[in-house]
């Protein structure tokens, strides 16, 4: 039986980061990753941006990570040439009365100390983005764009670099904890077992279900495993934004905006579409009688929206752990003080902004757990 001081259960972005962390403070890590690949669900299937922290409620987890870790992910970017564009963002009202929500986004942004969100008329809307149509807008000069699979490449070397051991089509199917260390059952093609004095689940989509798999955990400490799908359509031709263009937030996510890839093309997504299941191909295919709500929704803000531009994208699954018609939960990061496991930290709920707050919540899992290796 292999013993390491530690285990990562997800090699998407988070879970990348958190064994970098791990990895550069001198700990023994290994990931398990169940399928054939690194950050194959929700971290290579967003919309690839670098959120500036405005939407989430002050004093939340959301915004804290979001903004610690924007600030912390454009250094990183550029220390290790990690492509990335800080191209800014409007946020528009498409009439009048979006304005007054549009106002409340404005004061919760600086709420969040992220002070360099401007109001800006009409007029100067349309002179940055001329294809636009709103009645005002909201400026976020701090909001970009990256490459998410640079990026889990670049933290994967980083923790390899510290010694971090990945481990493909492992999946973990069982774990059990007595006398100060966890027992995993790993499955796959060579099934194995790990003795680790430290389990982080960062298993996004399935983190609720990573965390039934452990012997005794208690049930309560567990939220509900939701899913919503997000599905994009790309755009055929020349796009005529050169920054994001979001409207107003809708129930479930921030509506469907215009955002851009690195090499200029657009897509516009992701919409909110609740689904039950998750993992096949299949549950990720874009159903192309969704098109009509998008031309319906992009030509509120982009009125010449040409027939027949939109073609299906691709689609990704935000992890929820609170339903339609709820408030949107905030992250969870579960450490022993919350349910009495040593060693253990779950991460539940990462979604959007996971990927912007990667670097902030990958040093509140290495500082609960500073003291437990």
């Amino acid at each position: 039986m292999d013993r390491v001081e530690c285990v990562v259960v997800g090699a998407g972005v988070v879970g990348l980061a958190i064994a970098r962390a791990l990895a550069l403070a001198g700990r023994e890590v290994v990931i398990l990753e169940a399928e054939d690949a690194i950050g194959t669900h929700t971290s290579s299937r967003n919309s690839e941006v670098i959120h500036a922290g405005i939407y989430y409620p002050k004093g939340s987890l959301k915004t804290r990570a979001c903004i610690a870790g924007r600030i912390r992910l454009y250094e990183y970017c550029a220390g290790h040439g990690v492509p990335h564009r800080r191209c800014g963002k409007l946020i528009v009202a498409t009439h009048e009365g979006q304005v007054p929500e549009l106002r409340e986004i404005l004061k919760k942004a600086h709420q969040n100390s992220v002070t360099d969100v401007v109001e800006i008329p009409a007029a100067e809307a349309l002179r940055m983005e001329p294809a636009l149509h709103c009645v005002a807008a909201l400026h976020s000069p701090s909001t970009g764009i990256i490459d998410s699979h640079a990026l889990m490449l670049a933290y994967l070397g980083d923790a390899e670099a510290a010694g971090t051991m990945l481990a493909l089509k492992s999946p973990l199917i069982g774990c059990s904890f007595s006398s100060g260390k966890f027992v995993l059952h790993v499955g796959g093609e060579a099934p194995t077992e790990i003795t680790a004095k430290t389990l982080i689940n960062s298993a996004g989509l399935r983190a609720p279900s990573v965390a039934r798999l452990i012997a005794g955990f208690p049930p309560d400490k567990i939220p509900r495993e939701l899913y919503a799908k997000g599905n994009y359509y790309s755009l055929t031709g020349r796009p005529p934004f050169s920054r994001l263009v979001y409207p107003v937030p809708e129930p479930g996510g921030l509506g469907v905006h215009v955002t851009l890839d690195l090499a200029g093309q657009a897509r516009f997504g992701p919409d909110v579409e609740w689904v039950e299941r998750i993992g096949r191909k299949t549950d990720y295919a874009v159903d192309p009688r969704r098109a009509d709500r998008f031309y319906a929704a992009i030509r509120r803000y982009w009125p010449a929206l040409p027939d027949g531009a939109l073609a299906p994208g691709y689609a990704g699954i935000r992890p929820k752990i609170s339903g339609p018609g709820e408030p949107a939960a905030d992250f969870v990061v579960q450490g022993p003080a919350g349910h009495g496991v040593p060693g253990l930290v779950n991460l539940f709920g990462i979604e959007s902004p996971g990927l912007t707050a990667s670097l902030a919540l990958a040093d509140d899992v290495a500082g609960i757990l500073k003291d437990q290796i």
